[in-house]
C-alpha cells in the first residue's frame, strides 16, 4: 500500500522565483509538488503551505506552526511528514522539531541549493530524497534532513557550506543513510537522536518560546560588551559560541561570569563546526574556568541548535538554574 505523506511547504530557495529585486519564495506547496511528478512514484501526497518566507527569515512562530501541522498530520492519518524550507535555518527548524513533536511517524526536511529555474537546480532530487525516506518502512519515529542524496538525523545535522549542492553534513556522526538509484542504505539505525523536551501549554498544541537567547560568539580581541548589552537589556538566557573546546576572551569570559551570577544561564558551546566543548583551560576565559563558574557545557550541539534547546528549556520551566539538566551529557544512545 503506497504511504500517505503530507507536505508542509514554509518557502525557501526551493520556492523561489527570480526578480529585478533578487530572488524570493512565490511558489506554493501545491506548485512545488507539480514540478516533480515522479514524487506520486513514492507517496500519496497531500500538501499544505504555512509560510512563504526564505530560510533567514524563519523564526520561533514559523516553526511552532510547523510543528502543529506535523502534529496534526499525523493525527489524522499521515504514515510520514516532509516539510520543504530555506536551507539557512533549516537544520534549526529540524532540530526544533525533533524536540517538541513525539511523533510517531517521521518527518523529513529538505529545500535546494539553487531554485528550480536554475541550471542543475537540486530541487527534485531533494524532494525525491525526502520522500524515499519519508515513505522507507525502516525509517521510523525522529526528525531527519534529506539532501543531496543523505538522510541526516536533525540532531547532528549543519548547514557547512554556503552554496555547494553538498551543503549538509553531520560532522561527527556522518549521515543516517545515503541514497542510490535503486536503494537506501542505511549507516545507522534511523530514529531521534534528541531527548524530547515537552514546551506546549497545553495538550493541544506547540507553541512558540516566550524567551529571548541571545548568542555571542568570541574571536580575537572581542570584550564582554555584547553581553553586558545582552543582560542589561532583558535576555533570558545567552549562548557563547566560543573558540576550540568552548574558550573566550578574559573580558568575555569575566562578563559571562558575570551574566550567570546575574541569574542569566550561559551554554557554552565551539564555534568550530565539529567535536564538542571541554573544560581544560583556565584563565578568565577558559573552558575549566567558565564551566567552575556555572557555565552549561553544550556539548558538540552546534551553537544555534543550543541557542534553540535552551529558550525551549526555559520556557518550560519556572528556575532558570533548572536549564542545565536539559544539557546534561548522556550515556545511553540517544543524546541530548
Amino acid at each position: 500500500m503506497i504511504p500517505q505523506v503530507h507536505v508542509v511547504a514554509t518557502g525557501g530557495t526551493i520556492a523561489s522565483t527570480p526578480d529585478e529585486d533578487g530572488a524570493a519564495p512565490s511558489m506554493d506547496g501545491e506548485e512545488l509538488l507539480v514540478s516533480v511528478p515522479d514524487l506520486a512514484s513514492y507517496a500519496d501526497l497531500s500538501v499544505e503551505s504555512v509560510s512563504q518566507v526564505p530560510g533567514f527569515d524563519v523564526d520561533f512562530e514559523i516553526m511552532a506552526e510547523v510543528a502543529e501541522r506535523a502534529r496534526e498530520a499525523a493525527a489524522d492519518g499521515a504514515d510520514a511528514v516532509v516539510v520543504t524550507h530555506g536551507t539557512d535555518t533549516m537544520a534549526e527548524t529540524a532540530y526544533f522539531l525533533d524536540l517538541t513533536c513525539s511523533l510517531s511517524v517521521p518527518v523529513v526536511v529538505t529545500g535546494a541549493q539553487r531554485r528550480l529555474d536554475e541550471p542543475s537546480s537540486d530541487a527534485p532530487a531533494n524532494l525525491l530524497a525526502a520522500a524515499r525516506g519519508a515513505a522507507h518502512s525502516r525509517v521510523g519515529e525522529g526528525v531527519f534532513l534529506a539532501f543531496d542524496d543523505e538522510l541526516h538525523a536533525a540532531r547532528d545535522v549543519r548547514k557547512v557550506h554556503s552554496h555547494k549542492l553538498a551543503a549538509f553534513a553531520s560532522p561527527n556522526d556522518g549521515p543516517v543513510a545515503t541514497l542510490t538509484r535503486d536503494e537506501i542504505r542505511f549507516h545507522r539505525e534511523p530514529q531521534s537522536e534528541s531527548v524530547y523536551l515537552p514546551v506546549a501549554r497545553s495538550d493541544a498544541n506547540v507553541t512558540a518560546p516566550d524567551t529571548r537567547v541571545e548568542m555571542v560568539v568570541s574571536a580575537a580581541g572581542v570584550d564582554g560588551r555584547q553581553v553586558e548589552h545582552a543582560v542589561e537589556s532583558g535576555a533570558d538566557g545567552l549562548v557563547l559560541a566560543g573558540t576550540g573546546l568552548g574558550n573566550a576572551t578574559s573580558d568575555l569570559g569575566e562578563a559571562v561570569a558575570d551574566a550567570i551570577d546575574a541569574g542569566v544561564p550561559v551554554v557554552l558551546t565551539s564555534r568550530t563546526g565539529a567535536g564538542t566543548t571541554g573544560a581544560v583551560y583556565g584563565t578568565a576565559g577558559g573552558g575549566q574556568t567558565l564551566q567552575d563558574r556555572g557555565a552549561i557545557p553544550g556539548g558538540d550541539l552546534a551553537p544555534w541548535k543550543a541557542r534553540v534547546k535552551l529558550a525551549l528549556a526555559l520556557d518550560a520551566i519556572e528556575n532558570p538554574e533548572e536549564a542545565a539538566q536539559y544539557f546534561a551529557d548522556s550515556a545511553t544512545s540517544v543524546r541530548d
